[in-house]
This record gives structure tokens, sequence and C-alpha cells, in this order.
């Protein structure tokens, strides 16, 4: 066998799994993995601003590409900067392996500088920890992977100990990952789900992450079809169903929930399909009483005290929903005009009006000018739940969010790494103002990088959604202004240049100006915050 040595082991085998790009800010312990990496071909260091933004960017390469998306920090703060992104990819199901330097075996539970146990931090926010030995660091890796993609899908923390990176092994290979198969369902489950589906009189489809993960787009339109059943998403399953589908029935959560709501309110059962409530709690929006069906790789959960579970079937979801197709079509007791009638009613209250520039109207724009397979990014905010029920979305994957673990900060390093992984790809993020300021120091990478891609900002100088909040409780307005007044800055920041607007036409020349470039562009759109109001935070249960 040919001798190599542990760094250029464990970037070989990144390589030979699908990893294409590693994201972080290098430390002295990480010199040879990325020597490793300069001479390997087919995978790259992409050096970032900030560890948390290096977390994100594997976040969405993960769940572009289906492989891990891995990414590295130093001791002590470069660990605890990158466990923000950490959680996020095991809070919103991403793949992912975070890599980070770990104390040598000699110093773990010393006095050292910047030394904390990081097999401790990482393991409430991952699937799984542990670290590499010199012999066995691709066994390793191999089995961090298939932690990583199976089931639901998450991250797996790795620790590289200090000075092990240059010693002399055996070169080992490995295969490409592959996740744990989802186990068959349990027969009696399926008779249970059988039996409740057909008796039940009008029952709704909630279809969650879980089910874009399993690929079954096409089955549950099919089944929305054949039984005349309303649909309801998650936002991160934003499109597994056409708006303009007859029985696309909104998303849950977001803007105008209030009114999705009195869809879900006439249900008699919920069949949930990939249903995950890490998105949103069952018992925020289902009425008290009202049974479950649930299909999905994990068991339900949910107050059964309060909701009958008539049926849990875990396992794989797509054998599951092809028996249901093979029922005897039934059209159930769905009035699909009156649904027709609310889901039109949400959208004129989502279109853009006249008067002061605001959200609505700069969703309306960007959605024009976006390519149907380009891929909108976003960041948390008030945006986000505008995004969530407004926004055209073709497929899933042409709009990315977090919603299972809303960190702000999220939108720009998601864009730079879509962009990436779909360099042929249109792709912009939209984020607020309080947001963007979290991770503006990554435009520097999409400079670096050059990357062609659109930077839509929203300033309103506000965290709407927390002023919104307080008002409602008749607590004076504090803390949530970001700015007195005025745009995010100069003509350029970090060598990016920037384009305001104040009105939808100005905006429409910036974006096309924009979409045209070969580099980053900011458009920066000034907006009345105010119009949030009326549309988010409504209430899930009529």
């Amino acid at each position: 066998m040919k001798s190599t040595n542990v760094a250029r082991n464990v970037v070989a085998a990144l390589r030979d799994m699908g990893v294409r790009h590693v994201f972080g800010v290098p430390s002295g312990g990480w010199v040879d993995y990325m020597e490793a990496i300069r001479t390997t071909d087919g995978i790259d260091f992409v050096l970032t601003s900030h560890e948390g933004g290096a977390g994100f960017m594997a976040d969405v390469c993960g769940r572009l590409t289906g492989v891990p998306g891995v990414c590295f920090g130093t001791f002590g703060p470069g660990a605890t900067n990158l466990a923000t992104g950490v959680g996020g990819a095991t809070l919103d199901r991403s793949p992912m392996i975070a890599l980070t330097d770990e104390m040598p075996a000699a110093l773990r539970g010393r006095t050292v500088q910047m030394g904390i146990d990081h097999q401790a931090l990482f393991a409430p926010l991952t699937k799984a920890t542990m670290r590499i030995e010199a012999e066995s660091a691709v066994d390793t890796l191999a089995e961090a992977a298939r932690i990583a993609l199976s089931g639901r899908p998450g991250a797996v923390h790795v620790g590289l100990p200090q000075g092990m990176s240059a010693v002399a092994v055996d070169e080992v290979r490995i295969a490409p990952p592959a996740a744990d198969p989802a186990p068959a369902p349990d027969a009696a489950a399926v008779e249970a789900l059988i039996a409740a589906f057909v008796a039940a009189e009008k029952p709704v489809l909630a279809i969650g992450l879980g089910a874009v993960h399993a690929g079954v787009q096409d089955r549950v339109v099919a089944l929305a079809e054949r039984f005349g059943l309303p649909v309801l998403l998650t936002p991160m399953a934003k499109g597994m169903v056409a708006e303009t589908h007859p029985n696309y029935a909104g998303v849950l959560f977001h803007a105008l929930s209030d009114l999705v709501g009195q869809t879900h309110a006439e249900a008699d059962l919920v069949v949930a399909v990939g249903y995950d409530p890490i998105e949103f709690n069952y018992e925020g929006w289902m009425r008290d009483g009202l049974a479950l069906a649930s299909l999905d790789v994990a068991p339900a959960d949910i107050d059964r005290d309060v909701h009958p579970v008539v049926a849990d079937v875990v396992g794989a979801i797509a054998p599951v929903l092809d028996v249901l197709l093979a029922l005897p079509a039934t059209v159930k007791g769905w009035d699909l005009a009156a649904l027709a009638a609310r889901k039109a009613e949400i959208f004129a209250r989502l279109a853009g009006r006249e008067g002061a520039f605001a959200p609505r109207a700069a969703l309306d724009v960007l959605r024009d000018i976006l390519p149907a397979d380009g891929i909108m990014t976003c960041d948390v905010g008030a945006h986000t739940h505008l995004i969530g029920q407004h926004w055209r979305t073709p497929a899933p994957g042409t709009q990315i969010m977090t919603n299972g673990w809303s960190a702000m900060g999220f939108g720009l390093p998601a864009a730079i790494a879509a962009k990436l992984c779909r360099p042929d790809t249109s792709v912009c993020c939209v984020l607020g103002d309080g947001g963007f300021l979290m991770t503006a120091g990554e435009l520097a990478t999409a400079v670096r990088e050059k990357l062609a891609m659109v930077i839509v900002i929203f300033t309103d100088n506000d965290l709407a959604l927390i002023r919104i909040k307080q008002e409602k409780k008749s607590n004076p307005i504090y803390g949530t202004p970001v700015r007195a007044e005025g745009t995010i800055g100069g003509p350029s920041l970090f060598g990016v240049p920037v384009t305001v607007a104040r009105d939808p036409a100005e905006f429409r020349a910036a974006l096309e100006a924009g979409f045209a470039a070969n580099g980053p562009v900011i458009v920066e759109a000034l907006l009345d915050s105010r119009e949030y109001d009326n549309l988010v935070l409504r209430k899930d249960k009529p």
C-alpha cells in the first residue's frame, strides 16, 4: 500500500464522498489539511469571514447536493462560532460533517489556552460527535457521513487532534457514503392508516420537510388529485405543490395563517406526510381533538392526550403513499371551489399595492425577474413570514430558508453556497437590514470567489417582528430600531457595489443590472415595514 499522512487521507476521503468545498477559517493545526486540499483535485477550501457563515454554507451545500457539507473551526472560539451553523444543519435537517481542532490526548482535561471540551460542546447540537485516530480516520469519516445522511439528516462533529495530521499512515480510499435505508413500515400501522383514511370525510394533507427528502412530490400531488384533498405545506416544504394547483391550500405558520386555518379547521383527519414538528408543532395549528395519521421516518411527536393518533406509520414514505394511491378513487367531501376562493383572497391580500414602496411590491418585482429555476435564499425576520406565503416556488430547493433553527444571518452565506453548488443558476438572497449586519463580512467571501449573485436588502431600519410583538402588548418600541434613518452604507461595501432603490421602477432596473453583472451586487430597497403589521403573526387556530 502507498504511504501517505492523515491529512491527505482525510481530504481524499472527503473528495471521494463527493465533497467539493470545505468552508472555514484556518488554524495552525489545519495547515496540513489545507496543503492536502491544495494538492487534491476536485475539492477546494473556501475562506469565510466567520465560522458561523462557514457552517451555514456547509448546511446549504448538504441540502443542494445530498452530500454532507463540510466546515471547519479551530479551538475554543472557532468551535463556538461554528456551532451556530452546526446547530442549524441539525434542526434544518441538512447533512453535515463539522470538523474542529481538538487537543491531543495528553492535553485533554488540562488547563490550556482556548481549551474546551468540543465533544461536550457539540453533543447537543449534532446527531453524533466523535474524533479520528490516525489509522482509522477514513472509517470515522465514513461513519460520520452515514449518520449525517440517515433518517432525518443532520450534523455530525468530528474532532481532529492537533499533531495527528502529519502522522504517516497507509493510503486508504472510501466509497461514496449512503444513508441507511428507511425501514419497511409496520403492516398493522399501514392498515390503521388505510382504515382512518377511508373513514374520513374531510382529510387534509400536511406536507413537511421529510417528504422533500423522500422525493415523493409526484405521489403527493397524485394523492391530492385522486381524492380531492387540500394540501398544506410547511415553509421548508415549499415547492412540493405549486401555488397554482387547485388543491394547494397554503403554508402553515407564515403570513395570513389565519386564512389558511379556515381550511384545516374543517378537517376531520390530518394525514401528515414527512411532517417534522421542528418547523411548527402540531398543537400550534390543529384544533383540539383533531385526529392525526402520520407517515414519516420518525414517530409522530404530538400531545396524544389532545390529539388522537389513529395511525403512526414509521419508515419509508413512498411505498405507503403507493398503498393509498391504490385505493378506489373516492372524492372526499371538500368544497374545492371554497378552497379556491380562500386562496384567491390570500394572494389578493399579498399582492403589491400602490403607495409607499413596501415588501410585497418588492417581492413581486423580484419574482418577475428571477428565472423560474433560480434560487432565492432568505434570512430570518418579518420578510421570511411574507416569503413563506407569498413567494411562488416552482420546485423544492428553489427557495431556501431556515425554519427549524431560524438563525438571523443565514441568508447571505446560504446564497454564497447555492452559487458555489449551482454556478450556472441565477442566485439571489433577500435579507432584512438587521440580519444582513450579522454576516455582512461574508460579502468579502463572495468577492473573493467571484460569485455573480444579487444581494437584496430590505432596509426598513426596524426589527419588525419584535416591534410588532411589542406593540401587541402595548409596550413602547425599544431596542428594535436598527438605525435612526438612512441606508446601510455608501456606494460599495467590501468591494460590492450598492444600488439604492426607492420605488418599484428603480428596484426593477437595479435587479436587471445586478443579474447581468459578473460579480456580487447589492440592491438595497428602502421599504416601509408597517406593511407587515396586518400580514404576519396571525392566529393559526381559528
